[in-house]
């Protein structure tokens, strides 16, 4: 029996799981169609910083874009209260399996029996984290990028995703100012994010053998590419925390990968040097 995909789209609520650096910029596109965007994270701080971050935002976007209208973004420190009438919930939590695999029969327990259920994830498929999901029918990766200044967007099936859920997303997604690509088999990374893996382990591996500077390989690839920003600062960026965490995964699943990238990366933040986050990474920002 194939799923009943969720209606009424426009006059129902998006909630985003974990108000971090990612969730709120994906909080922010949602909300840029006019509708109420909830973000439910357990740190009344992290919501707060969450809905000040989109308040903030949100008019300049709409301006830039046509079609677009401000929407509301709450904050909300109740799950069953941030999952009332959604039709999509997107988690956004940290990259800790345990943490995902305890969070999603909760999420398919309380969200409407026709909402979407994906995951941000930007290392895990969603099957790694749904052995105890009812619905694995309507669960799926939807990977961000950094938006608005990055809106392309990862989907790929959990291995039993509705289909019809995944073209009711590639319609709905470029509404809210993001453009989806669907991986079409599983893949560790998804579609750019496993091409930037080597780009990141190839710039660490350099500096790992004393080739070159974080700053100078940073001018360089700017010089070159026309890109606005070196791979060492985007890295910091991100946070090196989760840089390293995505690195250890990929060698996990393949243990020939080289141990200098890893090895740099351990370095910062084993001192606390977790980028722009902490006021220092590979530069300083303080």
């Amino acid at each position: 029996m194939a799923r009943s995909v969720p209606e009424d789209l426009n006059s129902r609520p998006v909630a985003v799981i974990g108000g971090g650096t990612l969730g709120r910029r994906i909080a922010l596109m949602f909300a840029s169609q006019g509708g109420l965007v909830r973000v439910y994270d357990l740190s009344a701080d992290v919501r707060t910083a969450a809905v000040e971050y989109v308040e903030k935002k949100l008019p300049d976007l709409v301006a830039a874009r046509p079609g677009a209208s401000a929407g509301r973004v709450e904050a909300v420190g109740d799950l069953p209260a941030a999952l009332e009438d959604v039709w999509l919930v997107v988690e956004a939590v940290p990259e800790r399996l345990d943490l995902k695999r305890s969070l999603f029969p909760d999420l398919d327990r309380l969200a409407p029996a026709d909402a979407i259920i994906a995951s941000n994830s930007s290392s895990y498929p969603t099957r790694m984290f749904t052995d105890d999901v009812a619905g694995k029918d309507r669960v799926l990766n939807m990977h961000f990028y950094m938006p608005p200044a990055q809106n392309a967007v990862d989907l790929m099936s959990s291995g039993h995703t509705d289909p019809a859920i995944m073209e009711l997303l590639k319609a709905k997604l470029p509404g809210y100012g993001v453009f989806p690509f669907e991986a079409r088999r599983e893949s560790t990374g998804f579609i750019f994010n496993r091409v930037w893996a080597a780009v990141k382990r190839e710039a660490l591996a350099v500096v790992a053998e004393g080739v070159t500077t974080p700053a100078e390989f940073d001018e360089m690839f700017t010089i070159n590419t026309g890109a606005k920003a070196g791979v060492f600062r985007m890295m910091d960026q991100v946070g090196l925390d989760v840089v390293l965490d995505i690195e250890n995964h990929y060698a996990a699943e393949n243990p020939h990968l080289p141990e200098g990238p890893r090895a740099v990366l351990h370095e910062y933040v084993d001192a606390g040097h977790l980028g722009l986050k902490t006021g220092r990474g590979f530069y300083d920002y303080e």
